[in-house]
């Protein structure tokens, strides 16, 4: 991914729903150098934004409602929230909250593909999205684990405009430029669980994160391992239980 900051169809924003937001804050804060800022506002519904160096590169909120998951969602940058939700109704998938104002920040809404992956909408006003990506403490690739992946490229053709190129391993693209990928659920992933976008966030060294987020109470998702041509990647829970990656790229 080489887009370092918010392009219309890609992924511009990162963001936690959480049961612990003091105590998830405190654990990204301390692995990836994040400062965390709560909007006093109530009508903000505690609000955080993560900051990198005072700049946002992420936020996280408490859980909204009950039964739903800990876990980080990628914002897609869109013109118009309005009509993209319209085009996702159209394309198969669902909108779980419609388009709505954030002051006057920008319109943002809830959907998910026709697998179920959930992902939001962002349509900027006076906030774009992340002020970095693709670089240490920042969002750098997406990944889509869903059981239908020709379902899932027509899709995310349709709605957003999304290249694909690549068989074994689907990369998503917009502009020229990669900014994710696309994995068939087989027998690996526990049955039951549903398709789902993992979130990777760049690190200077994937073991010596590893070590810091086990020492501040996260667990391994899977071990670190390279990936030829590629970089070394490891997957992560938060002691929330919220999923995600860090990626170290090779030199």
């Amino acid at each position: 991914m080489k887009i370092t900051e918010p392009v219309l169809g890609a992924p511009c924003w990162a963001e936690l729903g959480t049961s612990d937001p003091e105590g998830a804050a405190a654990f990204y804060s301390r692995l990836f150098g994040w400062r965390a800022e709560t909007d006093p506002r109530p009508e903000a519904g505690g609000y955080t934004m993560l900051l990198l160096d005072d700049e946002p590169v992420a936020g996280l909120s408490p859980i909204q409602q009950e039964g739903q998951p800990v876990a980080w969602t990628m914002s897609v940058a869109v013109a118009d929230a309005d009509e993209t939700a319209g085009d996702i109704r159209k394309a198969g998938g669902s909108v779980l909250m419609d388009p709505g104002d954030v002051f006057d920040l920008g319109r943002f809404a809830v959907a998910a593909d026709p697998g179920g992956a959930v992902f939001t909408l962002w349509q900027a006003r006076t906030f774009r999205g992340a002020a970095r990506l693709n670089e240490p403490g920042t969002l750098c690739w997406v990944e889509l684990a869903t059981r239908d992946t020709a379902a899932a490229e027509a899709f995310y053709s349709s709605v957003f405009g999304w290249s694909t190129e690549g068989e074994e391993y689907v990369h998503w693209g917009v502009g020229g430029e990669n900014f994710g990928g696309m994995v068939k659920m087989d027998e690996r992933y526990p049955e039951g669980l549903p398709p789902h976008w993992t979130l990777y966030f760049a690190v200077l060294n994937v073991d010596a994160a590893v070590n810091t987020a086990a020492k501040l109470g996260g667990r391994v998702g899977y071990p670190a391992m390279d990936i030829p041509g590629t970089g070394r990647v490891a997957g992560l829970f938060d002691p929330q239980g919220g999923a995600f990656a860090v990626y170290t790229p090779e030199p």
